[in-house]
């Protein structure tokens, strides 16, 4: 939990770069950006919260009142409260005329029905994309943000580990079997929230969205497992591959060149280095090798209290690396009706340099 003070100090900055911006009044409806700013999660229903930040220095979440406890007696934070036979949105547009409010900006996942109503309440005021205002602040960690990813992270190696130890071959299970297990032993080490877990066998490992089914791992069939959730908060996230019996040696070679991309691109990590750079690096190895066409997504996401949040590694992205930013480090190749290959790590960005924050060791697993 991140104490009340940097939550003060991150609304305070966000509204001097509201003020630069012209913008009057900061929406931000139920994200990973609300519990930014306000230190809780907010519920997304069809019931209309958000956190308003005014350029005039109020402060105000907008409940309904069945919510409402959750968010009194949050540190600088006012409350008020809608009752259900009223429209939902008439708080906010009664505080925003009050404050003559001209420009509006929202977050990124803001509901547009509940934009659509609230402009029709409030004809004459623009509405902006709020997305620099909320997402930029998060891209670089504070020490008690990366402590708390490195939490998360040990956690999700703590999985990894117990799951190998006590899986002496996968042979005759379903994917969805160990799908079952991880999640079990997610929920063990603490995490409020599985965010997902693929487990893909053989061909199924070429799709790197395989949520897992009724196939019946083979000798010699390769696993590919990616699984991610939330611990006090912050998101952890890894992939690893494990095989039971003999693998083929094509697909041993296969890991290698993987291996090989992701290891060039965590060294490439420093501050100073576009985004973009990072996954020419891990491409550009995996497209001398002949699999080029075969690394059919970007090289990483960032991580923080969203499992995918900026920074991206991926073409286009010219923005360069700071200290504290943390993010992916996964590339991989996929055969379709063949198999596939990702190998995923947590990284932070140092002073002169990058950290694994995962730990988990990145060879080809043999469980038996």
């Amino acid at each position: 939990m991140i104490s009340p003070s940097p939550l003060a100090s991150r609304r305070t900055a966000v509204r001097h770069a509201m003020q630069a911006a012209g913008i009057d009044l900061l929406l931000i409806g139920p994200s990973a950006g609300f519990r930014y700013f306000a230190g809780r999660d907010a519920i997304l229903t069809e019931r209309f919260v958000a956190l308003g930040l005014f350029a005039d220095g109020q402060e105000i979440v907008f409940s309904p009142r069945l919510q409402a406890p959750l968010y009194e007696g949050l540190p600088g934070l006012a409350v008020c409260i809608w009752d259900e036979a009223e429209p939902m949105l008439s708080g906010v547009a009664a505080v925003a005329q009050a404050a003559g409010v001209k420009t509006i900006a929202v977050n990124t996942e803001f509901w547009s029905g509940f934009l659509l109503q609230l402009t029709a309440l409030l004809p004459g005021v623009s509405v902006v994309p709020g997305a620099a205002l909320v997402e930029t602040p998060r891209l670089i960690k504070s020490e008690e943000e990366i402590a708390a990813l490195q939490a998360a992270a040990d956690r999700i190696d703590a999985v990894w580990s117990r799951f190998c130890a006590m899986t002496p071959t996968m042979v005759g299970r379903t994917e969805l079997e160990l799908r079952a297990v991880i999640d079990g032993l997610m929920r063990e080490e603490g995490f409020s929230e599985v965010s997902w877990v693929d487990v893909g066998a053989g061909a199924n490992g070429a799709s790197s969205l395989h949520h897992g089914s009724d196939h019946v791992i083979q000798p010699g069939e390769p696993v590919v497992f990616d699984y991610a959730g939330c611990f006090e908060g912050y998101y952890g996230d890894i992939c690893r591959v494990a095989v039971s019996g003999a693998p083929d040696p094509e697909y041993v070679a296969v890991y290698d060149i993987v291996r090989q991309a992701q290891e060039a691109a965590f060294r490439a990590v420093r501050p100073g280095v576009p985004a973009q750079e990072i996954d020419a690096v891990g491409r550009r190895i995996i497209a001398d090798a002949g699999y080029g066409e075969r690394f059919t997504h970007r090289l990483g996401h960032g991580i923080g209290l969203a499992a995918h949040e900026g920074p991206y590694l991926v073409a286009g992205n010219t923005q360069a690396l700071e200290p504290g930013m943390t993010f992916s480090d996964e590339p991989g190749i996929y055969i379709p009706g063949r198999f596939g290959v990702r190998i995923e790590d947590i990284i932070v960005v140092t002073q002169d340099g990058a950290r694994r924050l995962t730990q988990s060791p990145r060879d080809l697993v043999r469980l038996s």
